[in-house]
């Protein structure tokens, strides 16, 4: 969509290799990459990107020495990413709204479809007895130097991980921190099939600090489900499948021309 080289890089997983193994995985692959000659990369112009835990990872990396004093990143971008291991995931359920509205299909599910899955990640991922204020496994707590000057948050509106980054956003932004009883979004149904929300602030924002070398953006994608734009076709019923397509489309459109008319020009 936008003519810019995007290098999707692997890593290795858990629970055989648990935290910070994915993270220093990255950091070496990110180095290499950028040692790479023969990738035609700009090094003015990096961004670094990730979905659900790879944007975990995403905020993650970012904060090593190495990444922020010999790659970076002008920016950062978390997809429905978990952004804070504290807040235990029988919270995080309670601060989505429902909407059965919606069906049927998984998008008018009366529990996240993620409230099963979150526990046997954290196990998997967590060894006992870590510090989860650590900011390499919950950006939450990163201070703000320590991370890209521009991050654009995108959140899925029925997505038991949409509050925490909501909360990151808020808070990286100067602004008041929604409490976990603040449900993210909205009650309602969305505007319709393919629409964005971008004039309501809980669903769309943009803090600027110092004449635009700095911001925040936060972008959250109404009536859809983590990993919408991920899910198999079979996950969803034709309208929802449709509504992910459009809004994949639309929310891709707005991040790439932010970064290529904002961030890097």
């Amino acid at each position: 969509m936008h003519n810019v080289l995007v290098v999707a890089l692997n890593y290795r997983k858990s629970p055989f290799y648990p935290f910070p193994i994915a993270t220093y995985d990255l950091e070496a692959l990110i180095l290499a990459t950028l040692d790479d000659d023969s990738l035609p990369i700009d090094k003015t112009r990096i961004a670094i990107a990730g979905f659900s835990a790879g944007g975990n990872l995403t905020l993650s990396v970012c904060q090593l020495p190495s990444i922020r004093e010999k790659v970076g990143p002008s920016a950062a971008v978390p997809i429905y990413a978990v952004v804070d291991t504290t807040i235990p995931p029988e919270v995080k359920v309670k601060t989505r709204y429902y909407k059965p509205g919606l069906g049927p299909g998984m998008r008018s599910a009366p529990t996240d479809y993620l409230a099963t899955l979150s526990p046997i990640f954290h196990w998997s991922y967590v060894n006992p007895g870590l510090d989860l204020t650590n900011p390499l496994i919950s950006p939450h707590f990163a201070p703000r130097n320590a991370l890209p000057p521009h991050i654009f948050f995108v959140g899925a509106e029925l997505d038991q991980l949409a509050h925490e980054a909501w909360s990151m956003a808020n808070k990286l932004a100067g602004r008041p921190e929604p409490e976990l009883t603040d449900i993210v979004g909205q009650e309602k149904l969305g505007p319709g099939k393919g629409e964005l929300i971008l004039d309501d602030e809980r669903f769309a924002f943009e803090h600027i600090e110092d004449e635009g070398k700095s911001s925040i953006r936060w972008l959250l994608i109404p009536d859809q489900i983590h990993g919408f734009d991920h899910v198999p076709p079979n996950w969803l019923d034709q309208e929802a499948y449709e509504d992910a397509k459009l809004k994949e489309t639309a929310y891709q459109k707005i991040v790439g021309e932010w970064l290529l008319n904002f961030v890097w020009k």
